[in-house]
């Protein structure tokens, strides 16, 4: 990216008041004192509030239009609310790609704003059209019309491919207003993270009281309107913005960091006969690290000569101090640089955490469809004759998750940054260990409240009537939703952190797309199991997903996420020991 102005034009900002790799809204050199940090995160934020407001005004009642309106089976709904959330978890990585190697994170969230509102707009024009199945809350022979089913998969999946745009960038973008070399602006960045998860929950509170009561009791054409002239607002509301952005700078002489880093994994495949030890005599230590070693045959060619000099320089020759600056130099004609190498590494480095937090996804997937389906079945009345969605529910995730950030942000931190004298109290890998584990506990909790409600439609004779309400409150429920919040104020936050830190600065919205797409693959993984379990259970007719809850068996369902998450937790340990963070911070 070419920046306007020369020394001493009276438009170009002085040096000391700059921030380096950051432009204005024109193009020139940003301006510390004018742009980025809290002024612009602001604008950022309310239009993450309101994507979020939208998506979970849509998700948090999902599987009741789908048993509904829809009039699919209970397990049937379930796989199908999993796989939008995980088309909905993977397509984030085509937007980081798109933004990170064409259009910016800027453009990327404008455009996908625009084709998420599009998708509002079309899933609101499927809701009014007339259906037979009018009973949201009760399983019911209905055959909605052709046109109906087709209109609302297809704005439904518009809306998640308008998320993968979304998501990767705004988080990314609005960390990016935040200098992290200077130490104000550092501390700044790490609060970032807390209370953009924070105005997040908010927007999600909203949806899961406000919209749910309105699907429910009013209209769902209402209850997805409302979401779309939200998003309408919001995308005016961060157009406002513009002026103040810090937009990164783009090295226009490198190739996409995509690119890049195929290309480093390509050439160590066709480099692998050469021997490490070869590979290791030719590199300068100081400049390549010796984790994942076999990525560094990538600055070879397959007959072990250097990339240059048309191979006039051998692996014998790079004992010689000059002969090694020749074989790895920094730019080699297209050919992979130890930058190119380390950057792969880094990338590479973060699999094994990511691979270990999918239980954590599959049990994160959990909060939308059962405990909704079993809050149906409870007494849900508060009195007055009113009862609650049982959809609303999850609004109490969100607000442990409102309530637990400001503790951990102003009590937890200070007093953890005093022990242990890191800025950030617990170190990255700490804060998502202990949202795992927290995690694990909730499912035991809601395998014991599942097995006590089991054993109350039982005390009352209500096994075999299927649309029974039993008499016990759904308030029963609430320990394991709280446990759900508090666990993502560690695991989610921290997660979201380590994955934009941890990645090169050209790859942040990737790395927020690694971080979103877990519980896109989680979403999947939970539609496998529950896929794979009712095949295994449905045969002799005692289904642990039967479409009488009375008679299903998600308790033992969540003794069984209870196991997943508990290995899950073992194997993130062990990793996490050994992970070498980009920026020499230690475990």
């Amino acid at each position: 990216m070419t920046i306007a102005g020369t020394p001493g034009d009276p438009e170009t900002p002085l040096l000391d008041d700059t921030v380096d790799g950051s432009a204005d809204h024109k193009g020139r050199p940003a301006r510390r004192s004018t742009t980025g940090r809290w002024r612009s995160a602001y604008f950022i934020i309310s239009v993450e509030v309101a994507e979020r407001f939208a998506y979970y005004g849509i998700q948090a009642n999902l599987i009741n239009y789908l048993t509904g309106r829809l009039g699919m089976s209970m397990a049937g709904a379930a796989e199908n609310v999993n796989t939008w959330t995980g088309a909905g978890g993977l397509l984030p990585l085509v937007g980081a790609f798109v933004a990170d190697s064409y259009l910016g994170r800027y453009l990327t969230i404008v455009l996908a704003s625009l084709l998420y509102i599009l998708g509002l707009g079309f899933l609101t024009l499927s809701a009014v059209l007339p259906s037979d199945c009018q009973n949201s809350n009760q399983i019911t022979s209905c055959s909605p019309s052709q046109l109906q089913i087709i209109l609302f998969f297809f704005s439904l999946y518009l809306v998640a491919a308008g998320q993968g745009g979304h998501k990767p960038c705004t988080q990314a973008f609005g960390a990016d207003q935040f200098d992290g070399q200077n130490s104000e602006e550092f501390k700044a960045k790490s609060s970032f993270f807390n209370w953009w998860y924070f105005g997040n929950n908010f927007g999600i509170v909203i949806a899961y009281t406000v919209l749910s009561y309105i699907q429910e009791n009013l209209s769902w054409g209402l209850g997805f309107g409302i979401p779309c002239i939200v998003m309408t607002v919001a995308l005016l509301i961060f157009l406002l913005g513009t002026r103040t952005y810090r937009y990164s700078v783009k090295n226009d002489e490198r190739k996409s960091p995509f690119v890049r880093i195929g290309k480093v994994f390509i050439a160590a495949a066709k480099n692998w006969r050469t021997m490490p030890s070869s590979v290791d005599k030719g590199t300068p230590n100081h400049q390549v690290s010796q984790q994942f070693k076999c990525l560094n045959k990538a600055l070879l060619t397959p007959d072990g000569f250097s990339q240059e000099n048309g191979g006039q320089c051998t692996i014998d020759d790079v004992e010689e101090p000059k002969a090694v600056l020749r074989v790895f130099p920094k730019e080699n004609g297209g050919q992979c640089t130890i930058d190119d190498v380390e950057e792969a590494k880094a990338v590479l480095r973060l699999f094994p955490i990511w691979a270990t937090c999918l239980g954590y996804a599959i049990v994160f997937a959990q909060s939308s469809t059962f405990f909704t389906k079993q809050g149906i079945t409870m007494d849900r009345s508060i009195g007055w004759g009113i009862d609650i969605p049982a959809a609303s529910l999850q609004a109490f995730i969100g607000l442990s998750i409102v309530l637990t950030i400001p503790i951990y942000d102003r009590i937890l931190v200070p007093t953890a940054r005093a022990l242990t004298g890191k800025p950030s109290g617990i170190t990255m890998l700490q804060r998502i260990g202990t949202g795992l584990f927290i995690s694990a506990i909730s499912m035991v909790v809601a395998a014991v409240v599942e097995a006590k409600r089991l054993k109350t439609a039982k005390e009352y004779g209500l096994v075999d009537t299927r649309d029974a309400i039993l008499p016990m409150s759904i308030w029963w429920l609430l320990p394991q939703y709280i446990l759900f919040g508090v666990s993502q104020v560690f695991t989610m936050i921290g997660l979201q952190e380590f994955f934009y830190d941890q990645v090169p600065t050209e790859l942040r919205s990737l790395g927020i797309a690694l971080y979103l797409c877990i519980f896109g693959v989680g979403s999947f993984l939970s539609s496998l199991l529950i896929s794979a379990i009712e095949k295994a259970t449905d045969g002799d007719g005692h289904s642990w997903f039967n479409d009488n809850l009375n008679q299903a068996h998600l308790d033992y369902f969540y003794c069984v996420l209870a196991g997943v998450s508990a290995v899950g937790l073992s194997l993130y340990l062990y990793f996490a020991k050994s992970y070498i963070y980009n920026k020499g911070s230690t475990l």
